[in-house]
C-alpha cells in the first residue's frame, strides 16, 4: 500500500494534526510525518517532493500557518496530490493561511480542506488511495456506513425527547 506524507511546517503543527494521525491509523494506512519548512529548508522541501512517489508515498497532506507556502512547495516538486491543511492563526484565524493555500496558481493545484481540518484531511488522502486499493476502498464505505447509523441513532433518540 502506499503511504502518506504528512508534513508540517513546525511542531506547532502537531497538536492540529493529531486527528489526521489517529485517523490514517484507523485505516491501517502507512504515514510518515516530517517538519519542512517553504522558507526556512526549501532545499529540503524540493528534496523531499522530488523524491516522494519513488518514496513510496501516493498523497501528500500539508499544515502551515501564516503564509502558509508549504503545500504550494511541495506540489511545485511532484506530480502526486498535495492536500493543504490551513492551521489557524492568532492574526486572522487562519483565513491567513486558507487564502495562501487555495489561491495557487494555474498549473499547480493544492486541494484545500477546512482551517485545522486535518481529520478531514485524512479522509480525503484515503479516499485518493482507495482508487487503486479495493480494501481500502471497503474500509472507507464501512466507515461512511458508520458515520450515517450515528447519526440515524441520534436522530431516533431526538424523537424521543418532549420539548
Amino acid at each position: 500500500m502506499l503511504k502518506v506524507a504528512v508534513v508540517m511546517g513546525s511542531d506547532s503543527d502537531l497538536d492540529t494534526m493529531r486527528p489526521c494521525l489517529k485517523r490514517l491509523r484507523a485505516f491501517d494506512v502507512p504515514f510518515e510525518v516530517h517538519i519542512i519548512s517553504a522558507h526556512r529548508t526549501p532545499a529540503a522541501a524540493e528534496e523531499f517532493a522530488s523524491s516522494a512517489r519513488s518514496g513510496g508515498f501516493g498523497v501528500i497532506i500539508a499544515a502551515a500557518g501564516k503564509a502558509a507556502h508549504l503545500g504550494g512547495v511541495l506540489a511545485a516538486y511532484t506530480t502526486l496530490p498535495v492536500i493543504g491543511v490551513p492551521i489557524k492563526t492568532s492574526m486572522m484565524g487562519g483565513l491567513d493561511s486558507l487564502l495562501s493555500m487555495v489561491q495557487m496558481p494555474k498549473g499547480i493545484p493544492v486541494a484545500c480542506v477546512a482551517v485545522d481540518g486535518s481529520d478531514n484531511a485524512a479522509i480525503l488522502a484515503v479516499q485518493m488511495l482507495a482508487l487503486s486499493d479495493g480494501a481500502l476502498a471497503d474500509k472507507l464505505a464501512a466507515f461512511k456506513t458508520q458515520m450515517a447509523d450515528e447519526v440515524c441513532e441520534k436522530d431516533r433518540k431526538i424523537q424521543l425527547e418532549e420539548f
